[in-house]
């Protein structure tokens, strides 16, 4: 199984709106980054997805969901009422993609951005590299231990 982390505003999608959710599983849509993407069509049903907290007061990990269904064509882009539509997108040649994900846990505590820079170990994580503002991103099975360590 492979481990990721995604990136969100927690008004838009925190991991407590997947531990509340009144439904099992959240779409995890509107991404529109090639290179989100293309990570988005490499997860599959049972990866383990860090949850990080973004443009908000406490940023960091929050908590931990899993994949629960491999991509599909992301239906935002289809629908002319959604900020997500794409005019050059269609059925037959989807652009974009979305992976529906459920709650696993939330993290004893948040890890905050500044703490994770400071974990030995973690100097290759996406996340902290200059410059990378992607929403969807790998972990390697180390990082991923190290994070869940300092939880």
């Amino acid at each position: 199984m492979a481990k990721w982390l995604v990136k969100t505003e927690p008004s838009e999608c925190s991991i407590d709106d997947f531990e509340n959710a009144q439904v099992q599983t959240i779409p995890w849509d509107g991404v529109r980054n090639y290179q989100a993407r293309n990570f988005l069509q490499e997860m599959a049903e049972g990866d383990d997805v860090f949850v990080y907290h973004s443009s908000c007061k406490h940023i960091g990990v929050a908590g931990i969901v899993r994949v629960v269904t491999s991509a599909y064509p992301d239906p935002t882009q289809f629908r002319a009422d959604s900020p997500y539509y794409d005019p050059k997108s269609t059925p037959e040649k989807p652009r974009w993609q979305a992976v529906d994900m459920a709650f696993e846990k939330k993290l004893p505590r948040l890890i905050p951005l500044d703490e994770i820079k400071s974990l030995p170990g973690l100097e290759g994580l996406a996340l902290i590299r200059r410059g990378n503002r992607l929403s969807v991103m790998p972990v390697t099975e180390q990082q991923w231990q190290i994070i869940l360590a300092n939880a």
